[in-house]
């Protein structure tokens, strides 16, 4: 009876030590990528060389174009950011601009704490928590599976999220898997 008593009283004091993940990370699905300074992006106007070719967004967001000079492209859709530089080419440099606009490499992402290989990785499009969980060999077996620490590139603290199977990780994100208890 007492071992009892004392068992219910640990677990309850345990379960209130524990931190509940409040959010719950949007599906693969259904994230749309914006620009971030550290990406590579390669831009080609139709039979204009001299205004072609690869560029990476700077700290501030920028890039440095020929003719146009810096144009903002951080927070912005790879969409949106042609959309705007097949206005700025067309209204005076070329006309009937036709652009094109490829995401070369994206800001690399990082994984933390209870997994195999825990260091810097490349993201690819589409990738999931669980998929750079299986990129870093896997869950340790103190790992806890069912929450997960993110911290996103443009903010300063981490927040806990509920680890589900569609969960989106975003380029220049710091993962984080905490150790279970018990």
């Amino acid at each position: 009876m007492m071992l009892r008593a004392i068992a219910l009283i640990l677990g309850a004091c345990l379960t209130g030590c524990t931190t509940a993940a409040s959010n719950e990370l949007p599906s693969v699905n259904v994230v749309q990528y914006r620009l971030a300074p550290g990406d590579r992006i390669k831009i080609e106007v139709f039979r204009e060389k001299d205004l072609s070719g690869e560029y990476v967004i700077n700290d501030e967001g920028l890039i440095g174009l020929p003719m146009v000079g810096n144009v903002t492209a951080a927070g912005k859709t790879p969409a949106e950011l042609r959309s705007e530089l097949t206005r700025l080419f067309g209204t005076e440099y070329v006309r009937d601009a036709k652009i094109t606009l490829d995401l070369v490499s994206y800001q690399p992402i990082y994984i933390l704490g209870e997994v195999q290989k825990p260091g810097e990785y490349t993201y690819s499009e589409g990738m999931s928590v669980f998929a750079l969980i299986a990129k870093a060999g896997g869950f340790t077996y103190r790992a806890n599976e069912k929450m997960v620490y993110i911290r996103h590139s443009r903010e300063g603290a981490e927040q806990s999220y509920r680890l589900t199977s569609g969960a989106a990780v975003l380029p220049g994100d710091t993962i984080r898997i905490e150790q279970r208890f018990f």
